[in-house]
């Protein structure tokens, strides 16, 4: 027979209601996952609002030697990205998401194509941010109407560093790179999160699994990586095709080959993505139109049918004269001379960058007395830019 210890202490108040606290927060991060996976998310982990003891360093090196080019906006924002508390003070924890958009067929294929455009797999039909938004609002307003508590939501179009955040929170590690890889999707993931004033168990944060391995540096083109986790983006495809609003320095032009809005190889070269899994959401799923589209297709675009055909893409937000700056300098390392007559054309656009680009095409695909009987034709250009191209074509140095 066992007799009880009349001594031993009975649960206090306190301890019973952190326990039933404990206890609400388990079920509120069931119901998250299991609602986060009705609407498509394939992940989702919970974070402190920490994204680790380096990334404000980094930034600031990142931003010190000028590796963010123009984009102006990562050094005005550091602050608040190094420190969500400084973007909400309240906040007390951050719900990481990721969604697939794994593609199904190998994305380095079309690289070979020369006459027919790449563009990147996650640009391949609708924009993600108004597709992941809508469904992070719906998640949110249900987590608090459950939870009591504030919410803020953000794919990708506010000062958060989402990739160490992810890191933290468990959803993956950031490879060499420098984007997320996930042991079960690779490196095809789409991430958004929820901040909330909840305080919810965080999980555990991802160790790195890249090892020695440095195929995703050895891909890039562009030669964009510094150093394993480091780059710098004025060497970068897509920053090059995509922020970049000025012409494409000479030294890269090449090297783009048909990528006429951003890059994948480094993400396509990653081992992991022998995990990886095609994306399940219809909206993410290629195209047939942008698998593969022929370049003379794009060449003939003004503004209007550039608007047209890409409305709801993220293509269409660097607007028709910079994408036909891409498509021109596709045109001019695809070594196809039935697209001369198009790029002829394009001499003449309104647009400074597109007669320029036009006259790298030209002098890629024409021999120098074409060009110069060309040139003759043409005339004087009065935008410098455009008659500074013409000089380089015409001394042999393009």
């Amino acid at each position: 027979m066992v007799v009880a210890d009349s001594s031993a202490p009975a649960t206090t108040p306190d301890k019973a209601a952190a326990e039933k606290a404990a206890i609400k927060m388990d079920r509120l991060k069931v119901y998250l996952a299991a609602e986060a996976e009705r609407l498509g998310f394939c992940a989702l982990a919970i974070t402190a609002p920490d994204p680790g003891p380096d990334v404000a360093e980094r930034l600031a090196r990142f931003v010190e030697l000028e590796r963010h080019g123009s984009m102006l906006w990562l050094e005005e924002t550091s602050a608040r990205r190094a420190d969500p508390k400084t973007l909400w003070p309240e906040v007390g924890s951050v719900i990481m998401l990721a969604m697939n958009y794994g593609p199904d067929a190998d994305p380095m294929a079309n690289l070979e194509r020369k006459s027919s455009a790449n563009i990147s797999v996650y640009a391949r039909n609708r924009d993600y941010h108004d597709l992941i938004k809508g469904k992070l609002k719906e998640l949110a307003g249900k987590f608090a109407s459950r939870s009591g508590g504030d919410v803020k939501v953000f794919v990708d179009t506010a000062p958060v560093m989402e990739k160490p955040l992810a890191r933290s929170a468990g959803l993956g590690w950031i490879g060499k790179h420098t984007n997320l890889v996930s042991r079960s999707h690779g490196s095809w993931l789409f991430l958004a999160s929820i901040f909330t004033t909840i305080e919810l168990p965080p999980d555990t944060a991802e160790v790195d699994h890249c090892g020695s391995c440095r195929a995703c540096l050895d891909a890039c083109p562009t030669n964009a990586f510094p150093a394993p986790y480091q780059i710098d983006a004025r060497r970068c495809i897509s920053y090059l095709t995509i922020e970049n609003k000025d012409a494409i320095p000479h030294e890269f032009r090449t090297a783009i080959g048909n990528r006429i809005y951003g890059c994948d190889d480094c993400l396509a070269a990653c081992p992991w993505n022998k995990y990886a899994q095609v994306a399940h959401e219809a909206k993410l799923v290629a195209r047939d139109d942008l698998q593969s589209p022929p370049l003379i297709d794009f060449l003939a675009m003004d503004d209007a049918s550039f608007r047209t055909f890409f409305s709801g893409s993220p293509v269409k937000r660097i607007g028709r004269d910079r994408f036909m700056r891409n498509v021109l300098i596709a045109a001019g390392n695809s070594a196809d001379q039935s697209l001369v007559p198009a790029c002829k054309v394009l001499l003449s656009d309104a647009a400074p960058l597109v007669r320029g680009a036009a006259v790298w095409a030209l002098s890629q695909l024409l021999n120098s007395e074409q060009m110069q009987s060309l040139a003759e034709t043409a005339g004087i250009d009065p935008d410098d830019g455009v008659a500074g191209e013409w000089r380089i074509a015409l001394e042999g140095d393009a």
